[in-house]
């Protein structure tokens, strides 16, 4: 029996919508978009603290085909882009396949299509899109007692509207989120504690609101605002990309970057011993920096207090670290997410041969070729998967596998197929040259990283989550892979070489 759609794309976020625009531009009409979230915009629906914001400049944010000239601020906050997903799913006709509150269990493959499992019914389709974000699974601190506490426990990617005037708050982390959100606790807490294990490198934020004239400029003449975008893309890729996967080459594109947030630092605070808790002591690059006018200066406030110290556990009325406990009435958890135990794959997905994906990337290395495809696992598209993340924009990352969709199934339409699948020789060759750029010139292998305790890595130590190439060479490789890296049968193929 032939299989009940053409694709099944999990996943209603940004990657989701992109994937499904493709498809639709291939021809496919019969597509089933699974979301487990009430609504659309992936993180940015799910997402909702205080200070919720994009953390680079927005021009820089949102498909190239589809720029949004109504940006009101350099850094847009999250209900903009919130409805910016709206406008894309609306524009290119994509509600009409979504179902929302549709938790995927499983998928496996079936001789010819992919079977996908849900918590309520099953699905058949020809091809699988996994599409479920990087950051989806929140990670919950393993800290004794915290079961115990009889405060309110909230994460932040699950924040529940709360009145927190005069109420003691502690917030662990200190990673892209917490500097969103401290600054907005610290403005109505009457105490604020904010524990931490890392300290981030945070650059100036020049967030400025974009007047009306300029927004209709950009409107009118959509050159302007691609121009503008190009401008902010290369200076991104310069510091923050260049100075990391070309770490060797450009390490003074890595000193310049961190000698600016260092400038910030010493700007916004002046007490030397808190400047040094503040001050991170690995290389610029191994965990994501972030920008902020105002995450610095909130420790200076009275009654904000940041601990370094160990934390020992939580109990029913508060923390207790190796220096003492504080009591709080509120506990704020910026704690992340688990990319590595849960999140890759998301769910169970079972390919060729009963291979488990999951089990497969754990104990034979995180790998995907050019961050899409992997062996053993025919007409499946991961594309939040190893060696995926291009650029300090995950829309570069989404337009990229867009292109590689569109080369990919031209290549297998061209041939009379139906089914394809990247051979085992040209991933391990794809595996090869992205560990070996690692190793030789990214500063996850020659900066100092060991004490960056950064989601860049995985269990096994290897930084494999970004492609560390330029943005120019990712969507290079995304037009130009050579079709004959994959086997395309009409039928059950072999196992390719």
């Amino acid at each position: 029996m032939a299989p009940q759609h053409d694709a099944i794309v999990v996943g209603a976020g940004f990657g989701g919508m992109g994937a499904a625009i493709e498809l639709r531009r291939l021809g496919f009409e019969n597509l089933l978009i699974l979301e487990r979230e009430d609504d659309l915009g992936g993180t940015w629906h799910v997402n909702r603290y205080p200070g919720l914001a994009v953390d680079i400049p927005s021009s820089t944010y949102s498909y190239s085909f589809e720029p949004n000239p109504h940006w009101s601020r350099l850094f847009a906050p999250g209900e903009e882009l919130k409805r910016y997903a709206e406008h894309v799913a609306r524009k290119y006709d994509l509600r009409r396949f979504m179902r929302f509150g549709t938790v995927v269990t499983g998928a496996t493959w079936k001789d010819d299509h992919w079977e996908v499992v849900t918590d309520g019914e099953t699905f058949t389709a020809r091809y699988l899109v996994t599409a479920t974000g990087f950051l989806s699974m929140p990670k919950t601190p393993d800290i004794e007692g915290i079961e115990s506490f009889r405060g309110q426990v909230v994460h932040t990617a699950a924040w529940e509207p709360a009145d927190l005037t005069g109420k003691r708050v502690a917030i662990i982390g200190t990673g892209a989120t917490a500097v969103q959100l401290i600054p907005e606790l610290a403005k109505t807490a009457s105490a604020l504690t904010v524990y931490q294990r890392t300290p981030i490198w945070v650059s100036p934020k020049p967030d400025y609101p974009i007047p009306p004239a300029v927004r209709k400029l950009f409107a009118r003449l959509p050159f302007v605002q691609r121009a503008v975008r190009w401008l902010g893309s290369s200076v991104l890729e310069l510091m923050m990309i260049s100075g990391v996967v070309h770490y060797k080459q450009l390490r003074v594109a890595n000193r310049v970057a961190e000698w600016w947030c260092r400038r910030h630092l010493h700007r916004q605070v002046r007490d030397p011993e808190l400047r040094r808790k503040l001050t991170p002591d690995y290389s610029f690059g191994c965990k994501r920096p972030t920008f902020s006018n105002d995450y610095l200066r909130t420790f200076t406030r009275p009654h904000v207090h940041l601990d370094t110290a160990t934390i020992e556990r939580i109990d029913a009325t508060g923390v207790v670290t190796a220096d003492g406990r504080t009591d709080i009435d509120v506990l704020v958890l910026a704690t992340g997410f688990n990319l590595w135990d849960t999140n890759f794959p998301a769910f169970e997905v079972v390919g060729r041969d009963g291979r488990d994906l999951g089990a497969w990337w754990r104990q034979n290395r995180f790998q995907a070729y050019e961050g899409v495809t992997v062996p053993g696992f025919p007409n499946y598209l991961s594309l939040n998967s190893p060696y995926s993340y291009s650029g300090l924009s995950y829309f570069t990352t989404i337009e990229c596998q867009m292109k590689h969709i569109r080369r990919l199934f031209t290549a297998m339409r061209s041939r009379g197929a139906s089914i394809f699948e990247i051979t085992q020789r040209a991933n391990d060759e794809f595996l090869g040259r992205m560990r070996t750029r690692v190793a030789q010139n990214s500063v996850f292998s020659l900066g100092q990283c060991a004490t960056a305790h950064s989601y860049y890595f995985n269990q096994h130590g290897e930084a494999t989550l970004l492609r560390p190439t330029s943005t120019i060479s990712a969507h290079r490789a995304a037009s130009r892979f050579p079709v004959e890296h994959y086997s395309f049968s009409p039928v059950l193929a072999a196992t390719p070489a």
